[in-house]
This record gives C-alpha cells, sequence and structure tokens, in this order.
C-alpha cells in the first residue's frame, strides 16, 4: 500500500485492510466529508503553495488541513486510483443562487467523475455543505443520500454539457442549480488548477479571498465558522453565534482540529 493510500485511510478513520469498493464509495465519501473541511485558510494567510500532488498530500495528509474543491477532489482523485477505479478530474462553474447568474471567473470548480460497469458517476468532495454523499449517475437518475437529493441533467451550454442539481434537507423545497461541468474535457495534470488557485487569490468576484471560511458535515447537519460567526445547522435547526478572533481559534480547533 502506498503512503497515500494509508495516510488518507488514517485520517478518515478507514482500516488499511478494507478493501474499497464500488457499493462501498457512500461510506468513504460520508467519511471523508466529516472529517476533511472545506476552507480557505491558506488563500486568507497568504500561505498557498503551488498545485502539485506532493503539496497536495503534504498539506491534507500530513499537515491534516483542509481545502478548497481543487485540494480536495485531487487527494481524492489520487485515492480513488489508488484503489483501482477508473477515475477522471473535471473542471465546471458554480452557479450564484443568490445572484441567479453564472460567474464570469471561468471553470474554477474541480470535481471527479467515475467509470464503473460502463456507467458514468459524478463523485465530489469538494463542494461545502452541499456534498452528494453517494456517486451520482449522469444519465439523469436521483440519488438520496443522508445529507438530501442529487441528480445530473444534460445540457449544451457555454459552461459544460452537464448540470449538477441540488435538493439538500431541511433547506430547498425544490431543485436548485449547483454547478456545470465538462465531461469531455478530463485534466491531465493537477498542475493546470495552479490557473484556478490565482484565480481565487487574485480576482474580485472570487468569493474565497475575503473572509476565513471553514465549513465540513456531521452526523446531524453541517458546520461552518467564519471570522464573525460560528453556525451549526443540526436536522434542520439553526443555532448562530456571533464570535470574535479569540473564539475563531478555539472553534477551528475544536470542531475541525486546526490549529
Amino acid at each position: 500500500m502506498t503512503e497515500l493510500n494509508a495516510l488518507f485511510r488514517k485520517r478518515i478513520g478507514i482500516p488499511e485492510n478494507e478493501k474499497i469498493t464500488f457499493e462501498t464509495l457512500d461510506h468513504v465519501l460520508e467519511k471523508t466529508a466529516k472529517t476533511i473541511p472545506f476552507e480557505n485558510l491558506c488563500i486568507i494567510a497568504n500561505k498557498t503553495n503551488d498545485v502539485t500532488k506532493e503539496n497536495v498530500v503534504d498539506k491534507i495528509l500530513v499537515r491534516n488541513e483542509g481545502g478548497l474543491c481543487y485540494e480536495l477532489n485531487s487527494i481524492f482523485h489520487f485515492f480513488l486510483v489508488e484503489n483501482g477505479f477508473s477515475a477522471a478530474l473535471v473542471r465546471g462553474v458554480v452557479y450564484d443562487s443568490v445572484a441567479q447568474s453564472w460567474p464570469t471567473l471561468g471553470r474554477t470548480h474541480v470535481t471527479n467523475l467515475l467509470i464503473h460497469d460502463g456507467q458514468t458517476y459524478l463523485v465530489d468532495t469538494g463542494f461545502g455543505a452541499n456534498l452528494p454523499l453517494r456517486p451520482v449517475p449522469l444519465n439523469g437518475e436521483a440519488i438520496t443520500s443522508s445529507n438530501g437529493e442529487f441528480r445530473i441533467k444534460k445540457v449544451d451550454s457555454d459552461h459544460g454539457d452537464h448540470i449538477l442539481e441540488v435538493k439538500l434537507k431541511h433547506k430547498d423545497p425544490d431543485w436548485k442549480i449547483g454547478y456545470a461541468f465538462d465531461s469531455k474535457r478530463p485534466v491531465k495534470d493537477v498542475t493546470e488548477f495552479n490557473e484556478i488557485q490565482k484565480i481565487l487569490i487574485e480576482e474580485q468576484e472570487s468569493p474565497f479571498n475575503k473572509n476565513p471560511l471553514i465549513t465540513r458535515l456531521t452526523d446531524e447537519g453541517h458546520v461552518t465558522l467564519t471570522d464573525t460567526s460560528f453556525t451549526q445547522w443540526t436536522a434542520g435547526k439553526v443555532m448562530k453565534e456571533t464570535i470574535d478572533h479569540r473564539r475563531f481559534k478555539e472553534l477551528a480547533k475544536q470542531h475541525f482540529g486546526i490549529e
């Protein structure tokens, strides 16, 4: 077993001798979502490194930090391949549901496509609290996981050839657009994501270069920490606490394991 495979299993709490199959991927996805946070702290602290396989492994599996979609889905991609899956990274565009429009930053979202028994599935570990905790087939069939329902529609647009639609439990009465992605343009090397990182650091429209954000799923919902608030969603109920810098550091360690 490679070091990456062993470190990933250790991080999310899966034994080294446990065989990962397509049927057990939902278990792996859930453990990943509840362990490794979606966060932008390196961007806020101006401490980013080049996106390489070695640097992503060091950040997420050695230093036990989280990351944004291009880091989280890259590390999961390496783990999938190590465990014998046929997977490819692709890029997409996240829909701005507040503005009801597509942003102009370009294809800054990253996700995984996996082929199993001739069928293609979307597998995403880097979409904040909106994660499908099971592989989502590209044939339009809706899947249900503990946090909601997810489906994929085939489209013909400037942003990609498919759209992920989301209906989160306790939150969304109707289907909403998550993001578009292009299934026919696989990424050849994760160093391509340096372009994404540069955009998210520098562009005014970037949602990740202004304030710290950390979020992860929990057994009952999810938790989100910013520099001004800590919010817990538990079985549809919301508890929000206004915080200061000292409390931010306490909560980052307590709920996300981040020093």
